[in-house]
């Protein structure tokens, strides 16, 4: 019952704040502006998205949840996070200066207790009390998954729309580990985000986009939450359940940065080289893209969970079945050609 009131009161308040957040961005000219390479909409759209679902899975979290440390680290790294990218969404911040708010924003996660429990070492029968090593990993996969969310926000509905996919697993997986806290977050954030869908999806057009604050912020949540609880219970080879539920943002980020590197440009400059761009430009109906995203998304997450509970030998064969077909489609996806970026389309890192 607490769920069902928490993601209602997440979206009832989302959906009155997203026109509000709307509303402020126009007034401060915090826009995306068509360029006829990566923002193709007929009209500026404004930003912000990301802060009115901060501010509708916040005031949920205010009423229905019991805080501790590490539903507090959470808020405190999403906060950080959404800040990091507000800044950039003004025009003001530099690569170096993202990736840098985005380390601290990783390290406040990590003193918050949300730490990488290295379980998938058990099965080759490493340490896995090394604190250095897994705080060095954990970084790395927040930050990496936080940039992948970035690369995603570059289609109506796409970026919020693969988060609300990965949510229902990863509210699966806190239950299964008795983890009310990160259930709970879970839940606010699903009703947030599905909220700013209802102003985002592509029916007909977005009305509002994410902004890096928002695309940073989902970015960083989504991953913290998966490093909450245990994966292995039944077989060891589920620890890489987490890369599973968040399979689409990961392997998006792996097909741009291959294409890009393959064509000698830098992984942060705007270029067309993003999954669902090649997919368009193979014919594919840019609706039919996104909701292919969308069910990816649900349709991994429910294998993830169902690995977790599979004997080690069902478990390796689903993994393998899964990373042999993520291979071949990437292998497919980099064989589309696509344009060389127009001049001027900085991505940092982020479009549309």
């Amino acid at each position: 019952m607490i769920f069902f009131f928490t993601a209602l009161l997440a979206m009832g308040v989302g959906l009155y704040v997203t026109p509000l957040t709307a509303r402020a961005a126009r007034d401060l000219g915090i826009v995306a502006k068509p360029d006829g390479v990566l923002r193709v909409q007929e009209k500026p759209v404004p930003y912000l998205g990301g802060v009115a679902i901060y501010l509708a899975m916040l005031a949920s979290l205010a009423v229905a949840a019991d805080f501790n440390a590490s539903l507090l680290g959470l808020l405190l790294g999403a906060t950080l996070m959404l800040m990091v990218g507000l800044i950039d969404d003004f025009g003001v911040m530099t690569p170096k200066m993202k990736l840098l708010g985005q380390l601290i924003a990783s390290v406040a996660l990590i003193k918050g207790g949300v730490v990488m429990d290295l379980e998938i070492f058990k099965a080759v029968r490493w340490p896995a009390d090394l604190p250095l090593l897994s705080w060095g990993l954990s970084v790395l996969w927040l930050v990496g998954v936080a940039n992948a969310f970035n690369f995603l926000d570059i289609e109506d509905g796409l970026c919020g729309g693969v988060a609300a996919g990965c949510l229902p697993a990863l509210i699966a997986v806190a239950l299964l580990n008795g983890r009310m806290d990160a259930a709970i977050f879970s839940v606010a954030l699903l009703g947030a985000t599905m909220a700013f869908l209802a102003f985002n999806a592509p029916f007909p057009s977005a009305k509002i986009y994410l902004g890096d604050a928002g695309s940073l912020f989902l970015g960083m949540c989504l991953p913290a939450l998966a490093m909450i609880g245990s994966y292995s219970e039944k077989n060891d080879l589920a620890a890489v359940c987490p890369v599973i539920i968040l399979g689409v943002p990961c392997f998006e980020l792996g097909v741009t940065m291959a294409a890009r590197w393959r064509r000698g440009i830098p992984v942060w400059q705007g270029s067309p080289d993003h999954i669902a761009k090649r997919l368009q430009r193979a014919g594919w109906p840019k609706r039919t893209v996104i909701f292919l995203h969308w069910g990816t998304s649900l349709v991994l997450g429910g294998l993830a969970v169902l690995i977790m509970r599979l004997d080690i030998e069902m478990a390796m064969g689903a993994v393998a079945t899964l990373a042999l077909t993520a291979i071949v489609f990437a292998l497919l996806l980099l064989r589309i050609n696509v344009d060389a970026p127009g001049k001027g389309a900085q991505e940092e890192i982020h479009e549309p």
